[in-house]
């Protein structure tokens, strides 16, 4: 489906957005201001990274595509620890930003009994992606450039200097600020959280909320909705892509794998469908393993969810 441009330093993704040190706890269940689930022994713990682009990468990576990042880490041992994780996964860093301040954690509570998970999180300011710290060059390396909404100036230069360059831009947007419809508008393939589209267009109803949305974007449009697997719109076509059924462990990056999952496809050519059913099945591989990017598949493991699963 999408050609490698002629680039010095080529790649297959290149992702601005992210990262992570999770610090993640499994309690037997939610956590309650009283009653017997007011206090609880902590199950397991786990230092593990994530971010919603750095895990999205983690996938590709694991998947065999040659990845790169671009976002801002720290110079405490937080932002060592992402910096080597990424080093670990061949995802290059070269071009991330290291700033003297701490790096972004965050503290996860996984409910053991479903593996839902609260997310309590802290970022300096000062973590902020310039625009000016997008490198034109490093973008036009890639066949597909992959952004989040967490520093969304960056994030919108870095997709229109990828579409003017007729590369493909998947997205990953869970909030709504000033800034969202100018983030849809320069990606070519907007993802959505399940909450956006309703929240953007005031329809309930995920079809028709998607159909106003294809008035002014008439790129794939896709919405991840959990465990009920994720939904897309192309041209006038709907699809609805069931979930798969596994035990889950830890549902923290789901969707992030799911994103890294869909590129994956989206760069072997493959029909909505199938992209569909394939980041679904890595996704819920991603839920039986505790920490974001632990979660990410192989091919091998992707392949034989999908060879032995009756979803879709």
């Amino acid at each position: 489906m999408f050609s490698s441009p002629e680039a010095p330093f080529p790649c297959d993704v290149i992702g601005i957005g992210a990262n992570s040190v999770d610090f993640v706890n499994r309690l037997p269940a939610y956590p309650e201001p009283q009653g017997p689930f007011a206090k609880m022994r902590i199950r397991e713990q786990a230092v593990c990274c994530g971010g919603q682009t750095a895990t999205a990468l983690a996938a590709c990576a694991k998947l065999g595509l040659r990845t790169r990042y671009i976002g801002a880490t720290g110079t405490d041992g937080n932002g060592k620890r992402i910096r080597e994780e990424l080093a670990r996964r061949d995802i290059d860093a070269s071009e991330a930003v290291v700033r003297d301040v701490p790096n972004q954690f965050a503290v996860i509570l996984v409910d053991e009994q479903s593996g839902e998970r609260i997310v309590l999180w802290d970022r300096d300011d000062r973590l902020r992606l310039r625009p000016r710290e997008i490198v034109p060059e490093a973008i036009n390396a890639a066949r597909l450039v992959h952004v989040d909404d967490v520093d969304q100036p960056a994030a919108i230069l870095a997709a229109r200097l990828a579409r003017d360059a007729g590369l493909p831009v998947t997205s990953d947007i869970d909030r709504i600020t000033d800034l969202t419809d100018e983030l849809i508008a320069a990606v070519t393939i907007p993802i959505f959280a399940e909450h956006v589209p309703p929240a953007l267009t005031g329809i309930t109803d995920m079809e028709a909320s998607m159909r106003r949305m294809r008035e002014s974007h008439e790129g794939l449009i896709i919405v991840t909705c959990g465990s009920k697997g994720a939904v897309a719109l192309d041209g006038n076509r709907f699809f609805r892509s069931p979930g798969f059924a596994v035990a889950a462990v830890d549902t923290t990056g789901a969707g992030d794998v799911f994103r890294g999952g869909l590129i994956f496809a989206l760069l072997r050519g493959w029909d909505t469908h199938e992209s569909l059913r394939f980041a679904n099945a890595a996704a819920a591989i991603s839920c039986t393993r505790l920490g974001a990017m632990e979660g990410a598949p192989s091919l091998v493991e992707v392949e034989q969810l999908i060879a032995t699963s009756s979803a879709g």
